[in-house]
């Protein structure tokens, strides 16, 4: 039997703490940041959602530089209904937090056509395992076209049961590697 979606998060969560305190970290956000770049280049975003990182994730905001000229737009999660939206995003530290106390943006509601997604874990078809909330599944069930890339530390591959409201990614980058299921 495999272990529970719950117990399952704990084992990703310390495999990323071993993972970053580890000698491969360093360079760990730079490898991925080259990994991403260029498939950003050839998915030519109008709007790009990003989102602002949680302990241990990797922080998108490393590739601002990278991406003059383009709308940005972080998440906004709300309580209830469990709903997500984005909103635009200057690329400056936020001064507002979310209804779940992540910072996110007061910017005018936004329709990103390429998310950035953060994955605690990932498998090679695609999906992905966050931490427990639903909220960027429902709002990428509520989005079909949109195009969906996951960002994870390779740490975090695992397998588990795949379940009704979970949605596949359109594509998976870690340090290593770009996975395009």
């Amino acid at each position: 039997m495999s272990p529970s979606r719950e117990a399952l998060r704990l084992q990703l969560k310390q495999a990323r703490r071993n993972f970053l305190a580890g000698p491969s970290a360093p360079h760990a956000a730079s490898a991925l940041a080259r990994q991403l770049r260029p498939l950003l280049d050839q998915l030519e975003p109008l709007c790009l959602g990003l989102y602002w990182p949680l302990e241990g994730e990797f922080d998108p905001a490393e590739l601002l530089p990278h991406l003059q000229g383009l709308v940005l737009a972080l998440p906004f999660a709300r309580r209830e209904g469990r709903q997500m939206q984005y909103r635009r995003w200057d690329g400056q530290a936020p001064s507002l937090k979310d209804e779940m106390g992540i910072p996110s943006s007061a910017g005018a509601p936004a329709d990103p056509d390429v998310v950035l997604v953060p994955c605690l874990g990932f498998t090679r078809e695609g999906y992905r395992l966050g931490y427990g909330g639903g909220y960027f599944d429902r709002w990428q069930a509520a989005h079909p076209g949109v195009t969906t890339v996951g960002l994870a530390w390779s740490v975090g591959e695992v397998q588990f049961a795949v379940e009704p409201h979970d949605q596949a990614l359109t594509v998976v980058v870690t340090e290593r590697e770009l996975i395009a299921p």
